[in-house]
């Protein structure tokens, strides 16, 4: 086990850890951004006080829920340490997020205050979220832009109250069985017990020189366990408002940048720049690959050792539960092609048949959940309900098997769920809008292999009697006109005289697989 984690035991709360570390090494650099502005850790300390004390002047406090649609940026790390500091609840969405999901998440939130970056990337987010039609009150919107809020410097200091390690402080999204976003209520125990497992086992910040890289919305939890890993190492982060591969390699090269990751996708386009450049290292500092929320191939890890020359250690998370299981780079590489990790200390992990009878060890099974690093329920309680056992155990709805050295192999999904490019899309949202259109008479969608994007989307159709058959150009139109968000929109259309059916009548959407995945 790494270094590092004995960082994260003197501390059990975001703020607590903050204090250990800018107490440790001050002047070490904590945050980068692609403009190049540095930021310590004790200057990053210092300035949360500030933004914090600014956003208690605009009303937050101790309690209120506040959500944030912001860009990967400093000043959006430095918004999620002041509302920790405030005692807020943050609930963190989505860039690409659009109309629809952001009132799902507004709403089942009950947030308070809205924080946007105004336009950005072209898109007006102000507009949006004046334009938003909530069944309850309008939360109060506030801009943050490349720099935060902060009050003067020698302003009276914050009074604040100590924070409760296992109070529900951070709330990170979903998407549920009908696409509307869940919100997963986290603590500070449940976040710091994954993020310290995520740099203990993944041995970040155990070489000298490490400086990770952040390509993926900090949004993400994904995003609170990088930012808690770098505490715990000591180490700095190279913040990415969006991956663009050209752009994102030159950073890379200019600040040495050692690990990186995100979801397969990240990998593979990494991996399609080094083929480009045969002979020559694309990154000559990197040395890891780590990331989850998705399946990984694992013919990736032999293409990033070689293509790239780095070690692909590939993760096994989720929204409920950051980390579930960690792997370790120093694996034998059979393990890590093969695997996704050892569990994280402090969860548990069982393999349950379908009538949740546990399962013989080396069985097949849904992988099932328990300890400090579970999420406590969701914002919708008949949701939480769902989520567990009887006995207290969350379904990740993951088939998988544990083998003898406690590694974790993630083999297929229960939940009828497409995961493009690391984002969960619901197929029954999409069925339930496109079912609306008047030239369709029936509708299924599904997710198709694809080597760039993990999976794609296909809508399946049967045209109404007489209509026109729409294009594919004409479903997604339809989709964006109902203010569903770009990632989620169909890539392929299929026409059918006849959806094939189960003994059930249901779609027999395995069939449909089957049928097109060629």
């Amino acid at each position: 086990m790494s270094s590092t984690w004995p960082w994260i035991l003197s501390a059990n709360t975001f703020d607590g850890l903050l204090e250990v570390r800018a107490q440790a090494t001050p002047e070490a650099t904590f945050l980068i951004d692609e403009h190049g502005v540095t930021m310590s850790y004790r200057e990053y300390v210092d300035r949360v006080d500030r933004v914090a004390q600014a956003l208690s002047e605009r009303g937050v406090t101790r309690g209120s829920v506040v959500a944030w649609q912001l860009p990967t940026r400093s000043s959006t790390v430095l918004v999620m340490g002041a509302l920790r500091r405030l005692g807020a609840v943050q609930a963190s969405i989505i860039t690409p997020y659009r109309e629809r999901e952001v009132t799902a998440a507004l709403t089942t939130s009950a947030a308070e205050f809205f924080l946007i970056p105004g336009v950005w990337k072209g898109f007006d987010f102000g507009a949006m979220a004046t334009g938003l039609r909530l069944e309850g009150p309008a939360p109060t919107i506030i801009e943050i832009g490349h720099d935060a809020p902060e009050s003067a410097p020698g302003a009276a200091p914050l009074d604040t109250v100590a924070a409760d390690p296992l109070e529900v402080a951070w709330i990170y999204f979903t998407s549920g069985s009908t696409g509307a976003p869940k919100g997963a209520r986290h603590t500070d125990s449940s976040l710091l017990a994954t993020g310290s497992g995520f740099a203990g086992l993944g041995r970040l910040g155990e070489l000298p020189g490490e400086v990770a890289a952040m390509g993926f919305p900090v949004a993400h939890v994904g995003g609170i366990q990088y930012l808690i890993a770098a505490l715990s190492g000591g180490f700095p982060i190279l913040l990415l408002e969006a991956f663009v591969p050209d752009q994102a390699v030159r950073l890379f090269r200019e600040w040495s940048v050692t690990t990186t990751g995100g979801a397969p996708p990240f990998y593979q386009a990494l991996i399609a720049m080094a083929r480009l450049q045969p002979g020559t290292p694309l990154v000559p500092t990197l040395r890891t690959l780590k990331g989850g929320g998705a399946p990984c191939p694992p013919s990736l890890f032999e293409q990033a050792r070689d293509e790239l020359g780095v070690v692909l250690a590939h993760d096994y998370g989720m929204t409920e539960v950051p980390m579930v299981a960690v792997a370790d780079p120093a694996d034998p590489g059979a393990i890590l092609a093969a695997t996704d990790g050892r569990v994280v200390p402090g969860n548990r992990v069982r393999i349950a048949d379908i009538d949740g009878t546990e399962c013989e060890p080396g069985t097949r099974g849904e992988v099932q959940v328990s300890g400090v690093g579970v999420c406590m329920g969701y914002t919708d309680p008949a949701e939480t309900r769902r989520a567990f056992t009887a006995d207290g155990w969350f379904h990740t709805g993951d088939l998988g098997v544990v083998h003898a050295s406690g590694h974790i192999e993630v083999v297929g999904r229960l939940k009828d769920m497409i995961i493009r490019k690391g984002e969960n899309i619901a197929p029954q949202e999409l069925e339930q809008l496109l079912s609306a259109h008047p030239a369709i008479a029936e509708i299924a969608v599904i997710g198709l292999p694809d080597g760039e994007r993990g999976e794609l989307v296909c809508a399946v159709l049967v045209p109404a009697a007489g209509a026109e058959t729409p294009t594919l150009g004409v479903l997604t139109s339809w989709l964006a006109d109902q203010g569903l968000s770009r990632q989620k929109l169909p890539e392929r259309l299929e026409v059918l005289a006849a959806l094939p059916r189960t003994g059930l009548s249901k779609v027999a959407k395995a069939e449909l697989r089957r049928q097109f995945a060629g």
